[in-house]
């Protein structure tokens, strides 16, 4: 039988009111259809990670993750952007060698 999998979303809601202490733990585990000591084992895992929401040099590092990320993919845009510019270019100056300076009139489309 196969593990079920539960999204972070799901089971911080379900810590959260377990936190509360508003049901006990069985009948919260009841409630939600979910073994006991699986909610147990989540508070754990909650608690223990609690302390990292509020790590500095964790956020600072993720922010510099995610600005370097960031740089890479201007980097990578900008790099297309030359190789776009340099092919128009080179499609313009071809054109104007095989059809003449006015090659854009010859091509353009006339309204009905």
């Amino acid at each position: 039988m196969g593990k079920t999998k539960y999204s972070a979303k799901y089971k911080t809601e379900i810590v959260l009111e377990l936190l509360r202490e508003e049901e006990q733990i069985g009948a919260l585990a009841a409630k939600h259809k979910l073994h006991p000591n699986l909610l147990r084992n989540w508070r754990k895992e909650f608690l223990g990670k609690a302390p990292m929401i509020f790590d500095e040099s964790r956020q600072k590092q993720e922010n510099n993750a995610a600005k370097r990320e960031m740089q890479e993919e201007k980097d990578e845009l900008l790099k297309t952007v030359g190789q776009l510019t340099l092919e128009r270019d080179w499609l313009k100056k071809k054109s104007v060698e095989i059809f003449g300076p006015d090659y854009e009139k010859k091509f353009s489309k006339k309204p009905f």
